[in-house]
């Protein structure tokens, strides 16, 4: 697993052209191997522009390579607090090809979900772009109210979207870990992307499976509501995965917008679930 960045009580960015304002944010992460592994897949970024979660698979060391693979080259692109889309695009490319050498031999292969934001600038505002490939979890915290931005790439998620099954039975459907997207696995990478304004007060939790596969959307909407403090929330709901079962890795990172120079609002189009 790969830990890239540090959590941060109170980060304050210069906005280019916004006439000196500033973004100030805030974050923690957390992970741990969980109680039934031999070792962690997953791996994070936070370091702005990028908070990102990658859930690695394919046996052993396939998948922490890959997850690594990932938030490393994110990494490398950094040449500032203000990311783009063609910059995720190309770092996700860039990762597909280091996984591929780093599978070697691996007759299964190896892959990685990702999820998570990267801070950009839209209309000449500060906004998050969030992109998803696989069943990790993007969520936003608005006005005290959790609400899942992302959408599964899984066969659970299609039987949802199709009718055949409850989304409240989906964790418990043993198909649950079976993804339909991945970065890796030879296939070049096909995120989905939302673009949101960064409003004072909201905060964004980013997670692998092995969080939400223990204690779901609710759970992660209670504690998030009683825990303030961004690192204090990502121990807790890792811990709270762990105490609840423990079955997987368990990575969270939380972003906090603490002050946003928001004058106005731009579209913020999210699926329903």
């Amino acid at each position: 697993m790969t830990e890239l960045g540090r959590a941060a009580a109170s980060h304050a960015i210069d906005v280019p052209g916004a006439g000196g304002a500033t973004l100030t944010l805030s974050w923690g992460a957390a992970t741990d191997i969980g109680r039934r592994r031999d070792h962690n897949e997953d791996s994070y970024i936070v370091e702005a522009p990028f908070f990102v979660v990658a859930d690695g698979m394919g046996g052993h060391l396939a998948g922490d390579r890959a997850s690594d693979a990932v938030v490393r080259r994110l990494g490398d692109s950094v040449t500032g607090p203000f990311g783009s889309r063609e910059t995720i695009q190309h770092a996700l490319l860039l990762a597909t090809a280091d996984i591929e050498r780093a599978a070697g031999g691996n007759a299964i292969g190896a892959g990685t979900t990702v999820t998570g934001l990267a801070l950009v600038q839209a209309d000449g505002q500060p906004a998050a772009l969030v992109f998803n490939v696989g069943d990790s979890r993007t969520y936003r915290v608005e006005g005290g109210v959790l609400r899942r931005i992302t959408v599964d790439h899984s066969v659970v998620q299609e039987m949802v979207d199709a009718g055949v099954l409850r989304a409240e039975d989906a964790e418990a459907h043993p198909d649950s870990n079976v993804i339909t997207r991945a970065v890796g696995f030879g296939e070049p990478p096909e995120p989905d992307w939302w673009t949101l304004p960064l409003r004072t007060g909201d905060r964004y939790i980013i997670c692998s499976d092995g969080l939400t596969k223990e204690i779901g959307d609710a759970g992660i909407g209670r504690i998030a509501a009683k825990v303030v403090d961004p690192q204090e929330l990502a121990e807790r709901l890792v811990g709270d995965a762990l105490v609840a079962g423990g079955r997987d890795n368990v990575t969270v990172v939380v972003l906090q917008v603490d002050d946003a120079p928001v004058d106005r609002d731009l579209e913020d189009t999210l699926p329903r679930h």
